[in-house]
């Protein structure tokens, strides 16, 4: 759908209700030292050498680091370690520092060219073909060498050393699974980021325990029409919603909310099984044909979803907001609720459009309180980013039949305006109660993004003085005058990487994105770790029983909030490149074909063109360009400029620049989608500058 890139309530790993990620040390994790052992796992999209430590003791999962090819001043010169450059499993001694939320390295010295160790899709025929995007070649493989692999099997081999003019050799090291077609594709991204997706007995156990709860100490909101709004595919129902139009003491109109989340703290409590398991995963993650879900599914689809007509225990947020939808106070209760029904967003709008009577007492209220906030978001001026977002359609047999765009209907803002109050409200309370709190924060945009945005935008004829005082409505101008140009998808793209990342945080520093002072997540504690810290805080800090902070003294929340701020961004990092895989089977059948598009970006090695109606990207590797390699970038590898400047007698391409392309290469292994450009039409050139 074209998303309002939320700076939403629910942007994680929630779907549809989503956001991005930045920590207490700006990585968002414990970077341990400044000097470490690192094996070389991968090559990003980029070419860089993608690194992991030998023997890490930090805290959280291991992270990725970043080779970059920056010089170090004790380790050698730009591109030439000690040794040679890096390659996948060679091992190396780096130096690290944190760069714009993500941990870099440059090598000090080359220690040994490891065994290298990649993962591949065994053919059945002793060739492995591997699941690398870059620098990547089929290996052969004998009988011997097997591990008993099969047809499909998803293997992780080691690559043996060869003579010259030898062809490349591996043998299995282990035999991961067997996904037939598209459905290894989430396997080989659950792999490649070392996600955990199996559940210990003693989790399940925990887990299977779980019983339904009694009105004891418990507020009664079973009378209340509570409904839940969600997509048509959702299996699991976290949060609901209610309201009714109220008239204060003095006459003044307004709007009572309830939202309703599932009490999750009163089944994962501290330092069992499942609350170590959840924090190790941190969030659900999310793949075309799978979930890999934070929680096991006794809790996840069971006594955690607010299904219909059931008893469920629900941590409920009241609020009233007056009639131009400011907070007038808020309150907070363990209650138990009873789902009057379970709507999907197209039916809820469907009916609110039809005026459907049967729907009428529920809607009307609801749009109304919608109303009434979303003319506060308006006056906030929050970030308005018209992202669009891509939904893979997957057959029974799970190939991909079409990729669309997502809907964007008022149903699914009313939700997140619902959503982002209580997250306001929860933040609010655990402030005012002096209690520890793992915020949701977004910083302003860096220094280096802003100098890359203000040349990108004066090159396309749009004014942006990045002296001036910086808030979301002056993206929001660029983005408005962006559409009026027709090249909003282009400019949305470029105020999207302008931005921090949001981050997880025991320091509150606001939500630039949102306009907030402070901002907390309440409203997923299903899949989102942060969530259940907050219910934990709320419980504590007003007394609400079982499931709060255990002991006395206050917590360390730190620690938690940089892991799961990893952990979200490990996970963003898996969907994306199952996504990647998904989208390519589906253009493996059109090679050859020829698409339109526009450029919406750069690297160091080509240009990205987004194939029209389809939110797709493909790369145009800089050697097929007019020119190949004769040509200057006028785009850093951070994006500084617009494009790519050809060599004598050739065209120069730029962001915002319409072009046609043939399908070169569509590998869904590989996650690859090589187009070639055949025709070339400079947009950019032709905007007009803005007053």
């Amino acid at each position: 759908m074209a998303r309002r890139r939320s700076f939403s309530p629910s942007t994680g790993p929630r779907r549809p209700k989503g956001e991005g990620g930045k920590s207490h040390n700006d990585s968002g994790r414990d970077d341990g030292p400044q000097v470490m052992v690192v094996d070389v796992v991968r090559l990003d999209e980029d070419g860089y050498p993608v690194a992991r430590p030998v023997n890490w003791k930090g805290r959280g999962p291991t992270p990725d680091i970043i080779i970059s090819e920056r010089p170090d001043a004790r380790g050698g010169a730009r591109g030439a370690p000690a040794g040679g450059a890096l390659g996948i499993g060679d091992r190396a001694l780096v130096r690290t520092r944190v760069n714009d939320g993500r941990l870099e390295g440059s090598v000090v010295r080359k220690l040994q060219e490891a065994a290298e160790a990649v993962l591949g899709i065994y053919d059945g025929a002793n060739r492995i073909h591997s699941t690398q995007r870059v620098g990547v070649e089929d290996y052969w493989i004998h009988n011997a060498d097997l591990k008993g692999a099969e047809k499909g099997d998803l293997v992780l081999v080691q690559i043996l050393a060869r003579r010259r003019l030898e062809r490349p050799r591996a043998k299995v090291l282990e035999v991961l699974g067997n996904e037939e077609g598209t459905r290894a594709f989430s396997l080989i991204a659950i792999r490649n980021h070392d996600l955990p997706f199996v559940f210990q007995t003693e989790v399940l156990d925990d887990a299977d325990a779980a019983r339904g709860v009694t009105p004891d100490d418990r507020v009664d909101l079973r009378q209340v029409p509570l409904v839940t709004i969600d997509g048509e595919d959702a299996r699991d129902f976290d949060d609901a919603v209610w309201a009714e139009a109220i008239v204060d003491d003095h006459g003044n109109p307004g709007w009572h909310l309830i939202v309703a989340i599932a009490d999750v703290a009163w089944y994962v409590r501290p330092g069992s099984p499942l609350d170590r398991e959840a924090l190790k995963r941190g969030n659900s993650t999310y793949f075309p044909d799978r979930v890999v879900p934070m929680l096991p599914e006794a809790l996840s689809n069971g006594w955690c979803s607010l299904k219909p007509k059931e008893d469920r225990a629900c941590m409920v947020a009241h609020i009233w907001i007056d009639a131009s939808g400011n907070m007038l106070r808020h309150r907070f209760e363990r209650a138990i609720m009873n789902s009057a029904a379970r709507l999907t967003y197209n039916q809820v709008q469907a009916a609110w459009d039809a005026k459907d009577p049967a729907l009428a007492p529920i809607l009307t209220p609801l749009y109304g309180a919608y109303a009434a906030l979303n003319g506060a978001r308006d006056r906030r001026e929050t970030m308005d980013l018209d992202v669009p977002e891509r939904k893979i359609m997957l057959d029974d047999k799970g190939t991909v039949v079409d990729i669309t765009p997502r809907d964007r209907l008022d149903s699914h803002k009313l939700i997140e305006e619902f959503m982002i109050s209580a997250n306001v409200a929860s933040a609010e309370t655990l402030e005012a109660l002096k209690q520890p709190a793992v915020y949701r924060v977004h910083d302003a945009p860096p220094d280096g993004k802003l100098e890359e945005f203000s040349e990108f935008a004066r090159g396309i004829g749009f004014k942006f003085d990045r002296g001036q005082v910086i808030r979301p409505s002056l993206f929001n101008g660029l983005l408005k005058r962006a559409a009026e140009q027709g090249i909003s998808d282009v400019v949305s793209q470029m105020v999207l990487r302008t931005q921090a990342q949001a981050e997880y945080s025991t320091t509150n520093i606001g939500h630039f994105g949102l306009a907030l002072r402070r901002y907390c997540h309440f409203t997923s504690p299903i899949r989102r770790y942060a969530d259940l810290l907050v219910h934990r805080g709320l419980i504590t800090g007003l007394g609400l029983g079982a499931g709060g902070f255990p002991g006395t003294e206050r917590p360390d929340l730190a620690p938690a909030a940089a892991l799961i701020t990893v952990a979200e961004r490990r996970s963003v990092g898996a969907e994306r490149e199952a996504a990647d895989r998904f989208v390519a089977s589906y253009y493996a059948t059109r090679q050859g074909d020829i698409v339109d598009g526009r450029i919406v970006g750069s690297a160091k090695s080509g240009i990205f063109v987004r194939i029209d109606g389809s939110m797709v990207d493909g790369f145009v590797p800089r050697r097929t360009l007019p020119g190949g390699g004769g040509f200057s970038s006028r785009m850093s590898h951070g994006g500084s400029r617009r494009g790519a400047k050809g060599g004598k007698g050739t065209k120069d391409y730029e962001t915002g620049d319409r072009v046609s392309c043939r399908i070169v290469e569509a590998d869904g292994i590989r996650g690859s989608l090589i187009l070639e450009i055949i025709d070339h039409e400079a947009v950019a050139k032709r905007i007009k500058p803005q007053p």
